[in-house]
């Protein structure tokens, strides 16, 4: 019996915790790797080059678009992201499950290329009074970064409903015990079977 791989995207507003919960299931889960972002954004004091993203500059980012080493693509707050191409079909023929961590737009053309190899979860905030409460304990960014990610994260909110499952991030390790289970279920559903029928019927 052999198991079919598949992307699992996580989406959320800023702040509403995909990114925690994408680290944790790398953490506990070795059948998952990450697609590791391009983008044109300025790094964070957390974040480390090649690992969370790897950070490029917009003539960079035009030569890789351009010449279509990109799976999806997207504008944020006027800095680019997209998801490399090669590296994904990599992992899924080496037998990684893919970890996806972008918005709506990413989610959406992704489905439309890959279809039912795509797995999506929402991740809403239990209140927007505190997901701006998030944002700023993180202290990450300043207070028109803030601002903006607030007035982004409605115009995020209203695609919840394109994807397959949505969950409310109220509690964080009973958030990611929900994913886990959905990872689980999905994986009983990309078993191929086919084999060992043909085997008990023979």
């Amino acid at each position: 019996m052999k198991q079919q791989n598949f992307i699992l995207i996580i989406s959320s507003p800023s702040g509403a915790g995909k990114t925690s919960i994408v680290k944790r299931i790398l953490r506990k889960d070795p059948k998952f790797t990450t697609s590791i972002s391009v983008t044109t954004r300025a790094r964070r004091p957390s974040e480390v080059d090649g690992k969370d993203y790897y950070f490029v500059t917009p003539e960079q980012f035009e030569i890789i678009k351009n010449e279509d080493q990109l799976l999806e693509y997207a504008n944020v707050f006027d800095h680019n992201y997209g998801s490399p191409k090669q590296h994904v079909l990599d992992k899924l023929s080496e037998g990684y499950d893919i970890l996806f961590d972008i918005d709506w737009q990413g989610a959406h053309t992704l489905k439309e290329k890959l279809g039912e190899l795509v797995i999506s979860i929402f991740i809403l905030p239990p209140s927007m009074t505190e997901l701006e409460k998030r944002l700023r304990t993180r202290g990450e960014d300043s207070d028109e970064v803030i601002t903006q990610r607030m007035k982004r994260a409605s115009s995020e909110i209203i695609h919840y409903d394109a994807y397959d499952y949505v969950l409310i991030n109220n509690d964080f390790e009973k958030t990611l015990s929900r994913v886990s289970t959905i990872i689980a279920a999905e994986r009983l559903k990309h078993f191929d079977f086919s084999k060992f029928v043909q085997k008990i019927m023979s």
